[in-house]
């Protein structure tokens, strides 16, 4: 009877984390999504400079950031950062469309 209710809570303990590690998996789809619709894409590439940084530039330069605070930065705009260029600010934005970019973009802009 010991083993059944080790088993049995070895698998709740497994679906537990298994169900938290889907939570938190970065929903690639929607951030390319947004990156379109709100035209961060007319400024930002994933791979190579345009009018601002590649994504892949600002998530190695900001690697092991918060993404609550790039998120912030993506929601307020500004300059400095890349030089003397305006990012405009991206108000339109929730708080959590916003962070998932900043996620997507520090996790290197993944296509998958």
């Amino acid at each position: 009877m010991n083993l059944l209710r080790q088993l049995g809570s070895a698998a709740a303990i497994t679906a537990v984390l298994l169900t938290a590690g889907n939570a938190n998996a970065l929903d690639v789809q929607r951030a390319r999504e947004l990156a379109t619709q709100n035209a961060c894409l007319g400024c930002h590439s994933v791979t190579s400079r345009m009018v601002g940084p590649s994504y892949q530039e600002v998530g190695e330069k900001y690697k092991g950031m918060d993404p609550v605070k790039l998120a912030a930065r993506i929601k307020s705009g500004g300059s400095g950062h890349w030089g003397a260029l305006e990012m405009p600010p991206q108000t339109a934005l929730s708080d959590a469309d916003a962070r998932l970019l900043a996620e997507w973009v520090l996790a290197g802009s993944p296509e998958k």
